[in-house]
């Protein structure tokens, strides 16, 4: 399936300066990670799907490319940051487009075994828990920096981001 034009993740595929470039993790041949805004999750990722589909079952041949780099990525967050847990969400209720959410959760988290959708809607009401969560304990660079570090070290396909 071709870009979407009311979509807005195919806009930002279609556009080279669609994610800032501070935040594009790596270019995937099927995918582009991007850290996610949530760094209180230290190493969320947000793995964009290159092809417009609404479903996994619609991405046809590329379908095992594009777990397979969901994986790569898993790895590299795992191998950076050390999470207790990692959760995967493929949702596409907000934006129509596989994407694919990478939650590490941290044993000190006192809400690790809900949902992190919780905390999410606690931000949207509470500007000051808005900033605890948009807020890590290292900095963005620093974070895209390790994980880029990884998946070249580990030849991952295609290229780093900037």
């Amino acid at each position: 399936m071709g870009p979407v034009p009311d979509c807005p993740f195919c806009r930002k595929l279609a556009d080279p300066d669609g994610w800032p470039a501070a935040d594009v993790v790596w270019n995937f041949p099927h995918s582009v990670a991007v850290l996610g805004p949530w760094q209180f999750f230290t190493g969320y990722c947000v793995l964009v799907s290159r092809a417009h589909a609404t479903e996994l079952s619609q991405l046809g041949p590329a379908r095992p490319e594009f777990l397979a780099e969901m994986t790569t990525l898993a790895e590299s967050i795992e191998a950076c940051f050390r999470p207790h847990k990692l959760n995967y969400e493929l949702l596409g209720n907000l934006v129509p487009h596989l994407h694919w959410h990478l939650f590490p959760r941290s044993a000190a988290d006192s809400d690790r075994l809900r949902p992190v959708w919780f905390a999410l809607d606690r931000a949207e009401a509470y500007s000051a828990e808005k900033a605890r969560l948009e807020t890590g304990t290292l900095p963005r660079a620093e974070i895209t920096g390790r994980l880029r570090d990884w998946l070249r070290a580990n030849r991952a396909p295609g290229e780093r981001g900037a």
